[in-house]
């Protein structure tokens, strides 16, 4: 590797998987309190790749050991430890267990590995959470025909099928749907027969019953001693694709039921570093029910929290640097939104089409302050691939039909 780090008075951010919305979003932030960032991507096309806010951007595999050799040979050059921001549950996962070839020129600010494991396998988390009485769905593992019969006994459709994490390639190569919502038995074997030979501990649960706006998350900051430094409240407005997609539109709320459940699961497992709960309100019962927790690494939602005035990644970075805290810790409750503009007009066309969205409506849903997921004045060039991204993905048959929320 012939790039060589300038001197900074910061130390450099390494953002792994710049090739990913975590990735874009976190750099764009680090980027307005004028930290140097290095990236590391493997897809030179991405769109986050368009950016101009890094010194550098690497080109490697990041679902592999094959970024870890990288960062090896990156961190003899540095003049100061650089703090690492993994953005995907992969890199995540790889830097955490290679800490200690890494800590010697890096800040690894992960908790410790098995808290890690059991929060970001969703098994070892589902078992964590029904022995300790954590309000989860009722939840099967399938790894047998013989499983997915003895759940149809147990589940009430609908139901939904995920993969046993948020990052598993045998599931992508197959569906860009981070999730399936099953409407009967036959429709939930024929879609474990289609995953069944490549992903192993699929995970069934009880639908909860609900729109986007019961679908809330809370971002958060621990430090090493577990203590939450950072929180803020979300929730989702719209999401694409529908029923079990990303989000495409949220704003700020107060939930103080959804700020507790997260509090009381992180600091019980003794959370250290970035966390994030997804949280589902059961309309018919007003109960909540964890939906999963993400650790370790920025999400889509990053960027509302500093739009609201809590700067949650750059409070990551000053308490692990040693920096002075930001004096702006708590969140205000300004009605602050977070959208992502290609993926929520995709879902309000959509929505338009079935009927259930006017364009009066979509348009009084945008009122308030806004922070975009990929626009930026000072670096537009990742909101325009993305949408040229989005246009030759739908013109190729194969990619629309892994694609395919026509049942969903």
């Amino acid at each position: 590797m012939s790039f060589q780090p300038k001197k900074h008075q910061k130390p450099y951010v390494i953002v792994v998987a710049l090739d990913s919305l975590n990735g874009i979003q976190a750099a764009h932030i680090f980027a307005r309190h004028n930290i140097p960032i290095i990236a590391i991507a493997k897809d030179s096309k991405h769109y986050g790749c368009y950016t101009r806010v890094c010194e550098k951007i690497i080109f490697t595999d990041t679902g592999s050991e094959k970024f870890i050799k990288v960062l090896e040979t990156l961190g003899p050059k540095l003049e100061q430890k650089a703090v690492l921001v993994p953005c995907t549950d992969m890199n995540v996962l790889l830097i955490s267990r290679n800490r200690r070839k890494l800590e010697k020129w890096y800040h690894v600010v992960l908790p410790n590995p098995d808290v890690l494991e059991m929060l970001m396998n969703k098994v070892e988390f589902y078992n964590y959470a029904q022995k300790n009485g954590i309000p989860i769905p009722t939840t099967f593992f399938l790894n047998s025909k013989a499983d997915v019969e003895h759940a149809i006994k147990k589940l009430i459709f609908p139901c939904v099928l995920k993969p046993p994490m948020s990052s598993v390639p045998e599931w992508e190569r197959n569906s860009k749907l981070k999730a399936y919502k099953i409407s009967s038995p036959a429709e939930l074997i024929k879609i474990y027969e289609r995953f069944k030979g490549d992903v192993k501990n699929l995970i069934v649960q009880d639908w909860i019953e609900g729109t986007d706006v019961n679908l809330y998350s809370c971002n958060c900051y621990f430090n090493a001693q577990s203590e939450p430094i950072v929180t803020f409240v979300a929730r989702k407005l719209r999401q694409w694709p529908p029923v079990t997609g990303e989000s495409s539109l949220g704003e700020e709320c107060r939930d103080d039921v959804v700020l507790e459940e997260t509090v009381s699961l992180f600091q019980s497992a003794g959370l250290s570093g970035l966390g994030y709960v997804e949280i589902k309100r059961d309309t018919r019962t007003g109960k909540y029910f964890i939906i999963e927790p993400n650790i370790g690494r920025p999400t889509g939602r990053s960027s509302i929290a500093e739009a609201g005035g809590v700067e949650l990644l750059y409070t990551m970075y000053c308490d692990t640097v040693g920096l002075p805290l930001p004096e702006s810790l708590e969140q205000k409750y300004g009605n602050v939104k977070w959208i992502h503009l290609r993926r929520d007009l995709q879902s309000a066309f959509y929505h338009w089409w079935n009927g259930n969205l006017t364009l009066k409506g979509w348009w009084r849903s945008l009122r308030g302050r806004k922070a975009e997921a990929l626009f930026s004045w000072t670096d537009p060039g990742p909101f325009f691939a993305d949408f040229m991204r989005a246009i030759r993905l739908y013109l190729q048959p194969e990619e629309r039909e892994k694609r395919n929320y026509r049942d969903l």
